[in-house]
Order: structure tokens, then sequence, then C-alpha cells
């Protein structure tokens, strides 16, 4: 199908088309790092109750702090995305987030450890919107899913980096020495990173003041709102098992710190892998024939991710749990490809960055609650209790993704592409 005039409305920079896969790698490299920051606290739960006294509930906060401040800085962060330099704001926010993991491996106390949580939530809010805007506005329609697939394979790879590294190194040395070393890490990324964003021009389509606060005026569109609704249920379920799959794994098969860690994070991020290849590779392939083939992916993805979530949860062997988790990994990586996307299909281009942001806003807000739930019901309902509502909510929210395609996709398209 030849692409229409409306296609071309949320097209490429002409200039950055020779760029655009090169600039995919380079924010890749940068995600990969942001995740394994955010996930090497998650291996060491042990090591903090019994160095620094924490408790399930302080535990359950390293993610939910970290979780909430991304959620409440995000729509700010887009907002300011979608007015000044994306190049800056991403660059920044890597130099940043890097100084405050570093800063982490200094904590003396549980307050102390909450608070740089709290501020690598702060620094990575500026991240992602104004990555994601800046992906989208390199790649046309038909290759956009595909761009994104491999954007999101570095929060798989990071994720199964950081909950590795962090259980290795504290069971092989000091767990400090994990944070300094990706804080470092990040660092010196940014000088190779920096050097080539400055050769990438600045997407146009910036919003101006008069339309006030771009936030708040996504929000009028319906099939954005059912996105956010699905980020928010996979996000809920993907943390619950960053967070408390470790410790479950060590308790319920008598694993070692490294081995659950490892078990907890691989399986689900490897098949995420192929998920994320599929997933683009299909949508992409759809677009022709229809515009919601990102909807029809995702909805395949989250209705087939809530029985993989409960059996993960029930398990009785240790081989059983690996093949749910490959499952589950493999609808992760077919929502992952497609979210934004799908997104930025319904989404004029000013107001990319803002979108990314009050969708973070979402994800992250209610995913933030995994973590203390699962310290707080630990005891009650346990970890494997807090998983089976949350696969039932997959089908819910699968079931509210095909009411988007059937009465609100077609006009949000329409509108936002005219």
């Amino acid at each position: 199908m030849t692409r229409c005039s409306a296609d071309m409305h949320n097209g490429p920079i002409p200039s950055l088309n020779n760029k655009a896969w090169w600039l995919v790698i380079f924010l890749w490299f940068a995600f990969c790092l942001a995740f394994a920051d955010r996930q090497v606290i998650f291996s060491i739960f042990p090591v903090l109750k019994s160095e620094l006294r924490f408790t399930d509930t302080q535990l359950g906060l390293t993610g939910s702090l970290f979780l909430w401040v991304y959620a409440i800085c995000s729509p700010l962060a887009g907002h300011i995305g979608d007015r000044f330099s994306k190049k800056i704001l991403v660059a920044a926010s890597l130099v940043l987030w890097s100084v405050v993991t570093a800063l982490t491996g200094m904590a003396a106390s549980p307050v102390q450890l909450l608070a740089c949580r709290a501020g690598i939530g702060i620094t990575e809010s500026l991240f992602y919107p104004s990555a994601v805007a800046l992906i989208a506005a390199a790649h046309a329609p038909e290759t956009r899913s595909r761009a994104f697939a491999v954007f999101a394979s570095g929060n798989v790879f990071g994720v199964v980096l950081g909950g590795w590294y962090g259980g290795f190194v504290a069971q092989e040395s000091n767990w400090r020495l994990a944070f300094y070393s990706l804080g470092l890490a990040g660092v010196l990324y940014a000088i190779p990173f920096l050097t080539f964003l400055r050769s990438v021009p600045e997407p146009g389509g910036a919003s101006t003041g008069r339309d006030g606060f771009s936030a708040v005026l996504v929000l009028r569109t319906p099939t954005y709102l059912v996105l956010c609704a699905v980020y928010s249920t996979f996000a809920f379920n993907n943390y619950l098992i960053y967070t408390w799959l470790p410790t479950l794994l060590q308790e319920k098969f008598s694993l070692g710190l490294a081995h659950a860690g490892f078990t907890a994070t691989a399986y689900v991020q490897s098949a995420s892998i192929p998920g994320l290849l599929l997933g683009g590779w299909v949508a992409d392939r759809l677009f022709a024939r229809t515009r919601a083939s990102r909807l029809w992916v995702l909805t395949a993805a989250i209705m087939l991710a809530g029985p993989f979530a409960y059996s993960i949860a029930h398990a009785h062997s240790l081989v059983n749990t690996r093949i749910a988790a490959l499952g589950f990994g493999l609808c992760t990586g077919m929502y992952l490809a497609n979210l934004f996307a799908a997104a930025f299909d319904v989404i004029t281009v000013e107001r990319r960055a803002s979108a990314a942001g009050l969708m973070n806003l979402a994800g992250a807000c209610v995913s933030g609650f995994s973590g203390l739930l699962g310290g707080l019901w630990k005891q009650k309902i346990g970890i494997a209790g807090l998983m089976t509502y949350s696969a039932w909510a997959c089908a819910i929210v699968g079931v509210l993704l095909l009411f988007g395609i059937r009465f609100w996709f077609a006009r949000d398209y329409k509108r936002a592409n005219e």
C-alpha cells in the first residue's frame, strides 16, 4: 500500500534517515545501563537485610520508591522534552543517574539507600520520553515497531545484567562495588554517546506554550488511555517478577543469590528477544493492511501473558517455572516492541515526549505498588497470590484493547495524522 499523506505527517526527518539505526544503537546502550542500575539492587536483598538491617517493607520500597518518583517526574520530563533539546536531555540524564548509582554504594543505612533510589528515579525520568521521541522522528511508521523492538531489547539485557551482576558481586566480593562500577561505566559511556548525538539533528514539531501542558492534552485521546492501562498492567507484572521472584526462588527452591537472580531474570528476558523481533516484524508487516496492527499484536501479547504469569507463581518445579518464564518473556517482547509505537500512531508529533512521559507516570505509579505490596502481603497472601491477581488483570485489559480497536482507534488515528 502506498503511504498516504497522513503517514508522511508522522514520517522520519529526511536528514536523519542514514543515521536512524545508529541512533537506536547508541540509545540502546544507554537504556541497557539504565535498567542494569535499576535491577542490580533486587539480587542483594538478603545482604541488605543482614548488613543494613532492611525490613521486608523497606526492601519493597527500593523498587516502589524509585518507580513512584520516576512516575511523578515523567510528565514534567516529557513536557521539557517537547520544548528543549532532546539530545541534551538524554545525555544529561545518563550522566546524572550514573553518578547517583555510584553514590548508592556509599549508603550506610536504609534511609540513605532509599534516598539514592529516589534520586535515580528523578534523573532517569529525563531519558525515556526524549529517547523514544528521537527514535519515532528517525523512523517511518512502516519500520517504527522494529526500531522500538531493537531499542527495547536494551531493557532485556540491562535487567539480566543487573540481576546477575548484583548477585555475583555480592557473593564474590562486596555489594557496594556493583554500584561503583556501574556508575563509572555510565559516566564513561557518556563521552562517545554525546559525541554521536552532536551529529544528529533535533526533530521538528516542537509544541508551543500556547498549547498549555501537553501531557494534559493527550488525555483527550481514548486509544492512548487504553494504552496507558496496558502499560500499567504489564509493568506491574514485570516489576513484581523483577523485585520478588529472586526471593521467591530462593525460598521455594533453595537457590543461591547469583543463581536465583539469574533465573528470575534470564529466562523472562532471553525470551523477550524473539518476542521483540516477532512483535516488531509482525506489526510493521501488518501496518500496510491495517493501521491498528500494533494494537492487535498488543492484544495477543497481554491475553497470553496472564496465564504465563500465573504459571510462574504456581509451578511446582524449577523446570516448569523456567518454561512459564519463557512464555511470559515472549509476550513481554511483543508488548515492548509496540506499546509506544502504537501510542505515536494516535499522538501528534509535537506531543510525543509528553505522551511518553504521561504514560510513564501511569505505568511506573501502578507498578511501584508491586514491590511494596509484595513486602506488605508476603506473609498474608504471598508473592504467588499477588501474581495470580495481576494475571487476571491482564485478561481484563486485553478485553479493553479490543473495545479500543473497535470504537476509538480509527478516529484517533485520523485526528493525529490529518
